[in-house]
């Protein structure tokens, strides 16, 4: 794939910055949360939100759907729901005399499926091949998913009763695991302000299209890396793989998901390629969810962030030399 450009680049900059800043109409106080979603976005991955209810989880999946003119579905999980209610199932109808395919909340761009820990093993599974391959088969047949393709899951990280922890596969899956938070003093003040009366998210005007999108991501896979970060990347993998708190350390999917990660990031500062201080923004949302602690540590108290944040901190980072040796834009918001 040809390499970006600069001018590109900064074309791709000014278009984020557009989405950004629409999303943030209505998601105040979170311009790293609502920053990193759209890095996702573009990164053609997805996100899995772990936070209590009410700090705007489903409010962010909505605003980036209209910010860029995307259909949106959302899918409750609850333990009765089947994978035909995700995917889509047969039908047979009279005037056809044929059976006719009816599709599921899951053929949208930007899919909400809330609380996803509650639905059952085979249900959550049937995310995985819509999530990893962008299509759903049924009955031996292939339906393609409309890119962009983003699922947004959010769960419950209190309320633990009558769940189903996501299992290894599945997290690893989604490229990043974000916690939105309580917003600061003055954000809340802003927000009882704004959502005060109703209908603040149909205020937001579109201001990219889907086919908008597809050409950013176009963008984001030109991006260049350079060996040394592939290095670097590789580096960190092995450290969360020998940390001897680590009972279970980052997959090489991983490392995939953060280059492509990387790329998508850089590409939002203007730049048309990584340089190590992208991987290190990045290192802690898209490696912690990978990592599984050992029994002794989880009772210590040893969290995957502190293993990743070790890694880190003993990794050696690249040299800058060239053009990765330039300033980097200070991160906006």
């Amino acid at each position: 794939m040809a390499r970006a450009t600069r001018t590109t680049a900064n074309t791709f900059s000014r278009a984020f910055d557009k989405i950004q800043a629409a999303v943030e109409h209505v998601i105040q106080g979170k311009p790293d949360v609502v920053r990193l979603a759209i890095v996702a976005l573009v990164a053609e991955g997805h996100i899995l939100i772990e936070d209590v209810p009410g700090v705007g989880k489903t409010m962010l999946a909505k605003a980036l759907a209209r910010a860029m003119h995307c259909s949106f579905r959302r899918i409750q999980f609850t333990p009765d729901l089947l994978p035909t209610d995700i995917t889509g199932v047969r039908v047979w109808t009279r005037d056809r005399r044929g059976f006719e395919f009816r599709q599921g909340p899951i053929f949208a761009q930007i899919v909400l499926g809330d609380e996803i820990n509650r639905a059952s093993p085979k249900t959550q599974a049937a995310l995985l091949e819509s999530m990893e391959e962008n299509q759903v088969t049924l009955d031996g047949e292939t339906f393609e998913l409309e890119r962009p393709f983003m699922v947004i899951a959010t769960q419950n990280p209190i309320e633990h009763e009558g769940t189903y922890p996501l299992p290894e596969a599945e997290l690893d899956r989604f490229l990043m695991r974000l916690r939105v938070g309580y917003p600061d003093p003055d954000s809340e003040v802003d927000i009882l302000s704004v959502h005060g009366m109703p209908g603040r998210i149909d205020e937001i005007q579109p201001v990219a299209s889907a086919a908008d999108v597809r050409k950013l991501i176009g963008v984001a896979r030109a991006i260049h890396v350079a060996d040394s970060i592939k290095t670097y990347i590789v580096a960190l993998l092995n450290s969360t793989r020998t940390h001897p708190d680590a009972a279970l350390g980052c997959s090489p999917r991983a490392g995939l998901m953060l280059m492509r990660a990387s790329r998508a990031l850089a590409a939002s500062e203007g730049r048309d390629y990584v340089i190590p201080d992208d991987v290190k923004l990045l290192a802690v949302p898209v490696l912690t969810h990978r990592i599984i602690p050992t029994p002794e540590a989880q009772l210590s108290g040893t969290l995957a962030t502190e293993i990743v944040n070790e890694g880190l901190e003993s990794t050696p980072v690249p040299r800058a030399s060239g053009r990765q040796g330039a300033a980097v834009r200070p991160a906006r918001g």
